[in-house]
């Protein structure tokens, strides 16, 4: 008896945790305050650049769709916080979520805050 494979699992990527991008994503998300791994034309990255640009807070946004790597970033995300959704937002080097998670916090006076 074979087993049986759903079509639904997708298969699983390898990502080099010691490639550039990866390093590049480590050594970003350690010098700045505020890091947005983001894609320029997506509605939840807006959301969550705004909740920032309303508390006149600096960002390093990095827009993954005008980088040649991007992918490759998109991938190591993913590995670091569990998901390759965008935008993916850390502050003080901590993941603290996605576009509606951040506009969550700014609503509940906690990303405030963080900059206080």
């Amino acid at each position: 008896m074979g087993t049986i494979v759903s079509s639904m699992q997708k298969p699983t990527m390898y990502v080099n945790m010691e490639s550039p991008q990866a390093q590049f994503v480590r050594e970003t998300i350690n010098n700045h305050k505020v890091v947005i791994f983001s894609k320029s034309y997506c509605p939840y990255c807006s959301m969550a650049k705004e909740q920032f640009r309303k508390l006149d807070v600096p960002m390093t946004v990095i827009e993954l769709d005008l980088r040649p790597d991007g992918e490759e970033i998109q991938a190591v995300l993913g590995e670091l916080t569990g998901a390759r959704t965008v935008p993916r937002c850390f502050i003080n080097g901590k993941f603290v979520g996605g576009g509606t998670d951040v506009k969550r916090l700014y609503e509940q006076g906690v990303l405030q805050r963080y900059f206080q």
